[in-house]
């Protein structure tokens, strides 16, 4: 085991895992690390705690210091150039008529680097730009193009529900969303109503989607051809809500009728597995495939 503190550098960002030494560190601490760029200012957002020493990415970078004022000080002149820069270099993109749009500006707490993150459609030849705000910055400078995710997080906004995105508020990193995962929740697949403003699947996909995994395996397929246990009534799936783990079954009854019925999963017997169901003429697959893959990206 190993003692470690968890530190973020922006709000909502990823979370680092630094060696506190002998210091004493509570969370909510602003800290002065070492990382692979450099010397950072950071918030403790995990406190002390100890971990399997095969769960850390070696080396443990350690904790310098405690936040000083001085080094509070730093951190909001840093924060106050990057508002300047923004604008600078807008200005400069627009001089050299660049088809990118710049989303955010960083400093490193030293000072020793500038990143520009921005997006664009394609492939930019930034060469120029790059020289004029190196000669205006006098610093190294980094251009950084980023996803259509990342810029959603860094700008942050309201999501289709109406509260902030959780991508800029508490999601520390993307998790993969699938649109398997809005089929098997038996939501519409529209894609304006499972996607976020990023134009991507929406992140909150992810949350519940091991419960409804675990649920449809104790369901049966829709098409299925199924006996209800304990009694002779035979019929074929046409719905499942795997929420509540029911099916709802075409039950034929003993006078030739035909009746819909809602069973529990648990009380259904498969006796012959049915065909794909298809839309529009096409599989559930072919739908991901074609029209709603570029919705994962």
């Amino acid at each position: 085991m190993i003692k470690v503190v968890g530190v973020r550098f922006k709000k909502a960002g990823k979370i680092y895992y630094f060696d506190p030494e002998k210091k004493w560190i509570n969370e909510g601490d602003y800290v002065i690390v070492e990382t692979v760029r450099g010397i950072e200012y950071g918030q403790v957002v995990v406190g002390v705690k100890m971990v399997n020493e095969e769960d850390i990415v070696q080396p443990l970078k350690k904790v310098l210091r405690i936040a000083t004022e001085e080094d509070i000080r730093i951190h909001q002149e840093n924060k106050a150039k990057e508002r300047i820069a923004f604008d600078i270099c807008l200005k400069k993109i627009e001089e050299h008529g660049l088809e990118m749009k710049l989303i955010d500006i960083e400093y490193t707490f030293d000072n020793n680097k500038v990143i520009f993150y921005f997006t664009a459609d394609g492939r930019i030849d930034f060469r120029e730009l790059v020289k004029d705000l190196a000669a205006i910055f006098r610093t190294r400078i980094e251009l950084r193009q980023i996803g259509v995710r990342d810029e959603a997080k860094m700008v942050g906004g309201l999501g289709p529900c109406g509260r902030q995105m959780c991508c800029s508020t508490f999601l520390g990193e993307f998790y993969p969303v699938s649109i398997k995962m809005a089929k098997e929740q038996k939501l519409s697949l529209n894609p304006a109503k499972i996607s976020g403003i990023c134009s991507r699947l929406m992140c909150c996909l992810n949350y519940e989607h091991h419960v409804y995994e675990e649920n449809i395996e104790q369901l049966p397929d829709v098409g299925d051809k199924v006996k209800v246990l304990g009694t002779n009534k035979i019929g074929t799936v046409v719905d499942i809500n795997p929420l509540f783990v029911t099916a709802k079954v075409n039950v034929i009854k003993n006078d030739g009728t035909v009746e819909v019925e809602e069973i529990k999963g648990e009380q259904l017997i498969v006796l012959e597995e049915g065909k794909k169901q298809k839309l529009h003429g096409m599989t559930m697959e072919d739908i991901d495939m074609e029209e709603l893959k570029e919705l994962e990206d």
